[in-house]
């Protein structure tokens, strides 16, 4: 807020900063009275989620609008996103009108349009998140502290391990937090690589073919696109949507179904409407 400012704290007050101090106005005295210093003010951390979206999608034609259960599939990440009370600015980036105009209509931030260059095959999420930050930071006039990318195509995330990740990066010991699964098959230490036309070898080289049951190998994760919540200085600085010392928050397996093909869909689908805890 502004220095000397006025701005309405409860009915029938008006109250302002003037410097560090905070003023309200007291009817009683008919003057206004020292509360407290801006400093001694719990504030949460202005994060931004940017959730891309571009239209031309190849796989799914217009993925981002297919019918989920009613609505168009980046309505439900935008529903998700929405019940977080860590998230300051829910913004979609996307170059196309429709989508923008069905993002507004569910209640997240198309304040700009994400240019066409951006919005190419070959462009990674860094640079449209990038785009995002900068764009809302020009708008409103203030830096944000963090910085999170919610996926659309993994529509069956849930609420509160978006704001798991959050909560966990602001306890400050890490730069970045990201949702992730066990995996319950295809672990690494089984996969396989092929040398030339038909040589096998293992893809991860333990000197012998590991035949040991799913049980005793080591859990191992796998991340599922659905939340990636890093500081503002590791995307804007660092240029990493994920940095060095990151932590994980651990989600049930079909939450982190991302959808990348009509089969994915169709799966999808299944388990929507078989009544899963969706959110």
């Amino acid at each position: 807020m502004r220095e000397n400012s006025y701005q309405p704290y409860a009915k029938g007050n008006l109250g302002f900063f003037r410097g560090s101090h905070k003023y309200l106005w007291d009817y009683s005295q008919e003057n206004y009275i020292f509360i407290l210093s801006r400093n001694q003010e719990k504030t949460m951390p202005r994060t931004i989620a940017v959730i891309p979206a571009r239209g031309g999608s190849k796989g799914i034609p217009r993925k981002n609008l297919v019918d989920l259960g009613g609505k168009p599939l980046i309505a439900h990440m935008i529903g998700h996103a929405l019940k977080v009370d860590e998230i300051t600015d829910l913004v979609v980036s996307t170059e196309d009108e429709e989508i923008a105009e069905v993002a507004r209509h569910y209640g997240a931030k198309v304040p700009f349009m994400r240019p066409r260059e951006l919005a190419e095959d070959h462009v990674l999420s860094l640079p449209v998140v990038q785009h995002a930050v900068e764009q809302m930071e020009a708008l409103t006039g203030e830096l944000y502290d963090n910085v999170v990318l919610l996926q659309a195509t993994v529509p069956l995330s849930r609420s509160e391990d978006i704001a798991a990740c959050l909560q966990r990066l602001n306890t400050g010991d890490c730069d970045s937090v990201v949702t992730v699964k066990k995996i319950a098959n295809h672990h690494p230490f089984r996969l396989k690589r092929i040398i030339g036309d038909d040589i096998l070898i293992n893809y991860i080289d333990q000197g012998f073919d590991d035949m040991r049951p799913r049980q005793v190998l080591p859990p191992v994760y796998k991340r599922t696109g659905a939340a990636y919540a890093s500081t503002r200085d590791t995307v804007m600085h660092d240029n990493k949507i994920v940095g060095d010392n990151s932590r994980a928050v651990v989600v049930p397996e079909y939450t982190g179904l991302d959808i990348d093909s009509e089969l994915d869909l169709a799966l999808v689908r299944l388990l929507f409407d078989s009544q899963f805890d969706k959110d």
